[in-house]
């Protein structure tokens, strides 16, 4: 069974995709980006990437201990540690397989990080 889950962005209805998308106990985030924290520095950014993508789990029945990869699209490459550094206040316990690709740009021209997350529910009765 399929599941839409429904985000704050004001893209979505324009682009057509889902904040979230559970199906059975796997639930996939699409890019997430830093909305409502635009002046931001990069780690802050990357926090409220991050604090969108667990909402959205949560809207879903899963938790950050669900997430078994994040992607993690980057606008400046030196900003490489500060953003790692602010996943890893989230993930580092948890340690998802993670990738982090410098992009030549985002969406928003402020945005300097965009992430994706992949969890599966492992405590989910559907598996």
């Amino acid at each position: 069974m399929r599941q839409n889950i429904s985000g704050s962005s004001p893209y979505e209805p324009i682009i057509g995709f889902s904040r979230a998308v559970r199906v059975g106990n796997r639930v996939y985030v699409s890019g997430t980006a830093p909305v409502g924290a635009e002046s931001a520095e990069p780690a802050a950014q990357t926090r409220q990437c991050l604090s969108l993508i667990q909402n959205a789990l949560e809207k879903a029945e899963a938790k950050l201990e669900d997430v078994v990869r994040t992607r993690i699209y980057l606008t400046h490459a030196e900003d490489w540690e500060s953003i790692g550094r602010a996943h890893g206040e989230f993930f580092g316990n948890i340690r998802p397989a993670a990738t982090m690709v410098v992009v030549a740009k985002l969406l928003n021209p402020s945005w300097r990080v965009e992430i994706e997350a992949d969890a599966i529910i492992s405590n989910s009765e559907i598996q």
